[in-house]
């Protein structure tokens, strides 16, 4: 029989906000975390998107923190991007309704005063990205030394992001006396190194192994030739499925998210969004708002910024490209499936992207299922500078002639800049001037 959050150790304000969330019973992760993190002992917790680990550790820390006169800061979560640092903020306030705690989220790329001016008015919960949270610090807005818990959500994105010198250097920065708690996907032999060095006896959680594909999506892939091809089998899917209200299309790189977006906006105006990191925050912000109100019928996104992307109904995920790394996938399609919904996620693949494919069927050890294309699909013969083939041409070397009778390499002086300075003396210059000495005349006395 699955444990409801009533025989959790918590509070009448947490349980009626859980009530209010509609929040009945805890996620694997959730239940296995709660008497570990209560008792006080470092966890490293593995997690994939949508096992529901930001709940994991924000309901056992915030039964723990208590409100403190002072508002220095208890609790730090570090996170990999701006819009996961929104996500854990979010929730956070839902789950303080009925408290008194101070929660901020703080990240990179906006005005920082504002920030700092919020951070030194007092808060008992920090959310924040690494390079933020250390220009704060060396500013002198943000104050560590009551820190009592440490998350680090996403352990492995943020090493991808490079974000190793500001968290060791904040890790340094910390009370030696804390709670450290760590949820990530994978636990890579660098996030292994970290563990050792900073966390005491960590207790090890584990949702589902890593690359372990969540029941509920029903996963399909479809072969293509190229770019082109792609478009037009998104733009069919698109018009041939009404099923399809909320979808997620990943893209590899920041370009492509625009090309993307550009030629299937063409076909379904004002339908979709496009969000990437190199789009402003208010508008990233903005477009994920009216992806989970329904205005939006999709997102064009990249890995990175999909981080912070929570909507509960997404109702198919599109690898448009397939990611490099096969965790990536798995993130990708943890996107839909949540809150015990069924989930769907459709990948193109192309010939170049065989080798992803199959490294995504090996961690996962299961075949993605290989669908014919449909028959009224357009096959386009058009490429993209990319796709087209690269013409070795050969290189020709001349063979120089050789170089027979060659002087020295210098001219000789003509006889004008060939004279030699000589020294005449006075009776010389005289004798060749009037033929004979000339004398200045006898001294006068």
């Amino acid at each position: 029989m699955r444990m409801s959050f009533q025989h959790f150790n918590l509070t009448a304000p947490l349980i009626k906000a859980l009530d209010e969330l509609g929040f009945a019973q805890p996620t694997t992760i959730q239940e296995k975390a709660f008497n570990v993190i209560m008792s006080g002992k470092d966890v490293c917790g593995i997690a994939q998107t949508g096992t529901g680990k930001t709940l994991a550790y924000l309901l056992p820390c915030m039964r723990m923190i208590n409100y403190a006169k002072d508002r220095f800061p208890q609790m730090l979560v570090l996170v990999p991007t701006r819009e996961l640092v929104q996500q854990v903020v979010d929730m956070a306030k839902s789950l303080n309704r009925y408290r008194n705690l101070e929660i901020i989220g703080v990240y990179g790329g906006v005005n920082m005063k504002p920030q700092a001016a919020a951070v030194l008015n007092g808060a008992d919960i920090i959310v924040a990205t690494p390079g933020r949270l250390y220009d704060l610090i060396l500013s002198g807005a943000m104050r560590t030394k009551n820190i009592k818990k440490l998350v680090i959500d996403e352990m492995d994105e943020l090493l991808n992001l490079g974000f190793r010198p500001q968290l060791r250097n904040i890790l340094d920065l910390l009370p030696g006396k804390r709670q450290n708690l760590l949820f990530s996907a994978t636990i890579t032999e660098e996030v292994e190194q970290l563990i050792d060095v900073y966390f005491t006896a960590p207790e090890r959680i584990e949702a589902a192994p890593a690359g372990t594909p969540l029941d509920k999506i029903k996963q399909l892939a479809y072969e293509v030739p190229n770019f082109y091809t792609k478009i037009n089998l998104l733009r069919l899917l698109l018009q041939q499925n009404a099923d399809m209200t909320k979808v997620l299309v990943f893209v590899s790189v920041k370009r492509m998210a625009d090309e993307v977006f550009e030629n299937i906006s063409a076909a379904f105006p004002e339908q979709f969004g496009v969000i990437h990191s190199n789009k402003e925050q208010n508008h990233r912000s903005q477009t994920v708002r009216s992806f989970h109100a329904g205005e939006y019928r999709g997102i064009i996104a990249t890995d990175i910024v999909a981080r912070g992307i929570d909507v509960s109904d997404v109702s198919h995920v599109i690898n448009f490209d397939l990611p490099d790394t096969p965790e990536h996938y798995i993130h990708r399609i943890g996107r839909t499936g949540r809150a015990d919904r069924e989930g769907n996620a459709i990948s193109f693949i192309t010939p170049s992207a065989q080798p992803q494919r199959e490294a995504i069927e090996a961690l996962m050890k299961l075949e993605i299922p290989l669908m014919p294309l449909p028959e009224d699909l357009l096959i386009s013969e058009q490429l993209t500078e990319d796709e087209r083939p690269k013409e070795n041409l050969k290189e020709i070397k001349l063979k120089l002639p050789k170089r027979e009778n060659v002087g020295p390499a210098f001219h000789p002086k003509s006889a004008k800049n060939s004279k030699v300075n000589v020294r005449v003396s006075h009776k010389d210059k005289m004798m060749a001037k009037y033929g004979k000495k000339k004398t200045r005349g006898a001294k006068k006395r």
